[in-house]
């Protein structure tokens, strides 16, 4: 007698199938909730976005996307190089260095004694722990032993920033170089600094804003603070927009005096770009530079050209700024 071939039940096999699809639909599903949060007006978690090119965020242009804590840190670093008068290539490798020793966190902790965005050490010089976890004082003293080195601009960017670390892994800088360029173009250059997320819910204190600043920038000589409103946090006056027209925010200032040149247009691109990182932070609700502008929690958190919605809207924008000055608006 023959052997009876056996018949498989193909129904679990089928369960089998019905679960991975339902799994993947559910994952899609997930992924796509998430996009079109991000993508919406003030929804999904906060994320930054430096760019090469201004112009070309949405197209070819080479990107770097961190988180707010990160940008916050990353716009100090470029500010304080900026300030301080110091080239691009400066820059460059004050970025890639913390890049790789912090990840752009002011650490806590570290190899040793090790502290801060550049994992500066006590026990070597840099500083006491509440100087060395001070964004700005340890992105300066790194320059200022940067600029010690004999032609640092014209070495490799690993070998300049080994000769101030003095690190046990100096090739690991060299990695973060293309990133580290995009960050400075966006700071420092035709780039932009784009951040997206909710809106402030908290007031801002404009106070708190231009101490920031003056302590990064000092009275360069090649800024005036215009008529302030607000100054006295929550309770301030409302700002006043360029035709004198009154706005609801509290506001700060910043105008280039004439003929200050391109060293004054360098920092007021750098001022605009650090209130954007901040303004989580800070409860900064708009910026707006140049005849563009930028509002938190609206049109995926990416800088407006303002003379393109004056014209088209057929009239001025009170939150609008002139060639060569920097507005930054507080929430209320």
């Amino acid at each position: 007698m023959g052997r009876v071939s056996e018949i498989r039940d193909p129904r679990p096999r089928r369960r089998r199938l019905l679960r991975v699809v339902v799994g993947l639909l559910v994952l899609l599903s997930v992924a796509g909730y998430f996009a079109v949060q991000r993508a919406s007006n003030g929804g999904g978690a906060p994320f930054c976005v430096a760019s090469a090119d201004a112009s070309g965020r949405d197209g070819g242009s080479e990107k770097y996307e961190m988180s707010p804590e990160q940008a916050a840190n990353a716009a100090t670093i470029a500010a304080v190089g900026i300030a301080k008068g110091l080239p691009d290539r400066a820059v460059t490798i004050a970025l890639a260095t913390a890049m790789q020793e912090s990840a752009l966190r002011n650490l806590d902790h570290g190899d040793r004694d090790s502290l801060g965005l550049f994992q500066q050490r006590p026990s070597m010089g840099w500083g006491t722990p509440e100087q060395i976890t001070d964004p700005v004082y340890s992105a300066g003293i790194f320059y200022d032993r940067l600029v010690d080195v004999p032609g640092y601009s014209r070495l490799p960017l690993t070998v300049a920033a080994q000769k101030v670390q003095r690190s046990g892994f100096p090739q690991a800088y060299a990695k973060h170089e293309p990133d580290a360029t995009v960050l400075t173009a966006a700071f420092a250059g035709g780039g932009s600094l784009d951040c997206g997320g909710p809106a402030p819910t908290q007031p801002g204190d404009p106070a708190k804003v231009r101490a920031g600043l003056v302590r990064i920038f000092g009275e360069d000589g090649m800024h005036t603070f215009g008529p302030q409103g607000g100054q006295g946090g929550q309770g301030g006056q409302a700002g006043r927009s360029a035709g004198g027209r009154a706005v609801a925010e509290p506001e700060i200032t910043m105008v280039e005096k004439r003929d200050a040149g391109e060293a004054a247009t360098r920092r007021s691109r750098a001022m605009a770009h650090w209130a954007v990182a901040n303004s989580r932070e800070m409860g900064i609700a708009r910026v707006s530079y140049d005849l563009r502008g930028w509002v938190a929690g609206k049109d995926r958190g990416q800088w407006q050209d303002k003379a393109e919605a004056a014209a088209k809207k057929g009239d001025g924008d009170p939150y609008g700024a002139a060639p060569g000055e920097v507005r930054i608006f507080m929430a209320r």
